[in-house]
């Protein structure tokens, strides 16, 4: 209780601008708070399974309260639209109006399927709903299926991206998003809107992040996590040369995802859904080597591996829609 306690006044701090005391060393890594980036433990969230059957819907709404009264910092979720994913900002209404704490966050939400006026009035939405627990993160998109669905155009998706932000930001503040048109209700709950947190893995999309963001979110990948980590480095470099080359002041918070699971059975079959989810890349998919952190040890080796890269959250992506899952990552974690 502790632990949670302080998460959610360090959050409010960190939303306004404050500073709050650390809690005890992580466990992983036997290194002082001292030595950390922020003086603070790298936090650990964890998102809804990429796919929950249609007929185990009420998963989502239980995996929302499981994840808010255990020990995970925020609550995640992909967005696609070509895919069997419910719908991210769906999900997310659902999850704040049965959780109190956790911080809720889609991993990315993509931006050009979507009316950057509509977006922002439902994002604001959930961020007044939530208390202001939203934590909008924001992407281009690199799935041309998910544009033709949306009938929205692929190219220059990069420049439409930045004009949404320019939008919405303008709408949150509680202007008018033309000189006839608006304002658009509700304001953020916070200022100038929510935490944004930009993804992509491209040097244009990186300098993005670091220029127009509040931090920069990695999402995971198929690799061993030690090698994800050290590609997601190079990733968290360029943002922070970025964002000083910008000349805000602070550093960007900069967060990762990892795919995991509990147990050998959970680890083969999220290997076999990752293959799944990438088979757009067509024979690269089908032979690809995944290697999905699973027990104890292999998960610690993940999370030392992401805080010593300077990771400040890093959101677990479990590969399976069971409910044992969270049970058990949520016991792990919260015995470190």
């Amino acid at each position: 209780m502790a632990a949670r306690a302080w998460r959610a006044c360090c959050w409010a701090a960190l939303r306004t601008g404050l500073c709050g005391t650390a809690p005890a060393p992580c466990s992983w890594s036997g290194r002082s708070n001292q030595a950390l980036r922020r003086g603070a433990c790298m936090e650990i969230g964890i998102a809804f399974p990429k796919v929950i059957p249609a007929n185990k819907g009420d998963i989502l709404v239980d995996w929302a309260v499981k994840a808010d009264q255990g020990p995970f910092s925020s609550l995640a979720q992909i967005d696609r639209l070509v895919y069997g994913n419910h719908d991210v900002l769906i999900a997310m209404a659902a999850a704040a109006a049965v959780t109190e704490r956790v911080r809720l966050m889609p991993t990315v939400l993509i931006a050009p399927l979507r009316n950057a006026a509509i977006m922002a009035k439902q994002v604001a939405s959930i961020d007044s709903i939530s208390g202001g627990r939203f934590v909008l993160g924001l992407g281009v998109g690199s799935r041309p299926d998910d544009f033709v669905a949306a009938e929205a155009q692929m190219k220059a998706r990069g420049k439409r991206f930045e004009e949404q932000i320019a939008a919405m930001r303008r709408i949150w503040a509680g202007e008018p998003l033309q000189e006839d048109v608006g304002p658009i209700g509700p304001t953020a709950a916070y200022g100038k809107g929510p935490e944004l947190l930009i993804g992509g893995r491209t040097e244009v999309a990186l300098r993005r992040s670091g220029r127009l963001g509040d931090g920069y979110i990695a999402g995971s990948a198929g690799s061993a996590a030690s090698n994800q980590a050290q590609e997601v480095m190079g990733y968290f470099r360029v943002v922070e040369s970025a964002w000083k080359e910008a000349g805000k002041p602070g550093r960007p918070r900069l967060v990762a995802g990892l795919t995991c699971a509990w147990g050998p059975y959970a680890a083969a079959r999220t290997a076999e859904s990752i293959r799944s989810y990438y088979s757009f890349r067509g024979e690269a998919a089908r032979t690809m080597e995944v290697k999905v952190p699973s027990t104890p040890k292999t998960l610690r080796e993940a999370f030392r591996a992401y805080e010593e890269i300077g990771c400040d959250e890093l959101i677990l992506e479990p590969g399976l829609a069971d409910i044992d899952q969270i049970d058990r990552l949520s016991e792990f974690v919260g015995g470190l």
